[in-house]
């Protein structure tokens, strides 16, 4: 079975949009880059390293499809794993391996995990994390917390995410502050009175 990672760089306050640039018109894009270290280098080029295939929605797909097939120097992998694509207006791609999934993404999402093949690694997608928080599909967090807070843009956890519990698998802080922690699924939420 393969696991299903979300790998996300978050506010302080949940947002996750545009943290590389201004690409989408929101007012704070870019915010991510200020605070690049040389322990978040090592811990991304560690994480882009591992055997995945990508899952991603169409936006981030669109995002990418210009930029990784010429960089194959910076992230080989991006090039070759299969990338899932969530999408019910595209069908096609030149960038390769690439499969477009219509209809019920959740359904498709769970029929992969269950097929032989490396974990699969979601970027960004915010649309599509929403889903598969919703259908409890996510088997752990890869996030990048930043210390700071926007106020707006789409937010990780938002309406519709599901109780679950999680526990830390690594952890470790950057120089510039952010936070890097795996989080793993670690069963139903379970509750207790404090001082008992």
């Amino acid at each position: 079975m393969r696991n299903l990672i979300v790998l996300e760089f978050i506010t302080l306050d949940g947002v996750i949009q545009a943290e590389g640039g201004p690409e989408e018109g929101f007012a704070y894009g870019g915010w991510a880059a200020p605070y690049d270290d040389a322990v978040l280098d090592a811990v991304m080029q560690q994480q882009m390293s591992l055997p995945f295939d990508l899952l991603l929605g169409r936006k981030t797909f669109d995002s990418w499809e210009p930029y990784w097939p010429h960089h194959a120097d910076q992230w080989p992998g991006a090039s070759t794993a299969t990338k899932y694509v969530a999408s019910t207006t595209r069908t096609a791609s030149d960038w390769q391996p690439s499969v477009f999934l219509g209809g019920d993404i959740a359904e498709h999402v769970s029929t992969l995990k269950q097929q032989p093949g490396p974990d699969l690694h979601v970027y960004g997608s915010a649309n599509l994390v929403q889903t598969l928080m919703k259908h409890d599909l996510v088997d752990a967090f890869w996030l990048k917390i930043y210390p700071l807070t926007l106020g707006s843009g789409k937010r990780l956890f938002a309406e519709g995410t599901i109780p679950a519990a999680f526990k830390v698998t690594e952890s470790q802080v950057s120089p510039s502050g952010i936070m890097l922690v795996k989080y793993e699924r670690a069963g139903a939420v379970t509750t207790g009175s404090l001082g008992e």
